[in-house]
């Protein structure tokens, strides 16, 4: 098998890609994916920190993780989105749910984007992308780089050796490229002074792979929609959709409420 990506910065003891390699004989994973513990090697014998939303792909890695590393830091970005408070509170009835003493505490960073986006609809709730939208809709300028920049500086300040997060192969954004994040890592190595490895296990994946893995997890406390009705998934927007898809091509029962089902059998 071949191993997915593996940034680092001047340690290649650690083994995998050094960030100033050529990308171009790398390939990924086949579909016959092996399990996370092979993918991780060597590092599953370190602490990690799991970069985690409070969504399906996330917050899967994390439970792969806890089987695996002696400790498991969970770390969240807020910037304010619109639907961010409602994440927050389905990320905190997970972490309750998968409770294990290799488990470290929340750790919720900020990175405000007000200021940037501006009336954008990511911070109104206003003409949300709706299910029939395409991929490019949800598009958030900067989103890879705000979601490592500080993750990245927290993990060398705590001496935590590896950040992970869950990408996968069906990403359509520029910032989600195996040469994005070769980059970035690089950068924020340079800057830091420091080795923090970043690992993208699901990079190779599609999505029905990953949900297979994380079919015994408490998946219904996970959260997507960005257009929430009262704290439940609206079940009409964009990230819903790919949602409902992702349950239906794994052949897992979706046990999410949807807001636009419960008002028509509440009717």
């Amino acid at each position: 098998m071949v191993s997915p990506i593996f940034f680092f910065a001047r340690r290649p003891d650690r083994g995998g890609l050094a960030i100033n390699e050529s990308m171009t004989s790398h390939t990924f994973p086949t579909p016959f994916a092996e399990s996370y513990a092979q993918t991780m090697g060597n590092g599953a014998n370190q602490d990690i920190a799991i970069l985690i939303s409070g969504g399906l792909d996330s917050a899967i890695l994390l439970g792969e993780a806890l089987k695996v590393h002696p400790c498991v830091h969970p770390i969240t970005l807020r910037c304010g989105l619109y639907w961010e408070a409602i994440e927050q509170d389905h990320l905190a009835r997970f972490l309750r749910a998968v409770a294990s003493p290799k488990l470290a505490p929340l750790v919720t960073l900020t990175q405000p984007v007000d200021d940037l986006y501006g009336l954008h609809w990511s911070t109104t709730g206003e003409d949300i992308p709706d299910a029939h939208s395409p991929d490019d809709a949800v598009f958030l300028p900067g989103r890879n780089v705000f979601l490592l920049a500080k993750p990245m500086v927290y993990c060398h300040m705590k001496n935590i050796p590896t950040l992970a997060m869950a990408p996968l192969q069906s990403n359509p954004f520029s910032d989600a490229t195996p040469e994005f994040f070769q980059r970035m890592v690089g950068v924020l190595n340079q800057a830091l002074k420091g080795n923090v490895a970043l690992r993208l296990p699901y990079l190779g994946l599609r999505k029905r792979q990953v949900m297979r893995r994380g079919r015994d997890l408490p998946l219904e406390l996970t959260f997507s929609c960005i257009h929430p009705q009262k704290n439940i998934h609206c079940g009409a927007c964009n990230k819903c959709a790919e949602r409902r898809h992702a349950f239906a091509d794994a052949d897992l029962l979706d046990p999410t409420p949807y807001a636009n089902e419960v008002n028509q059998c509440t009717a």
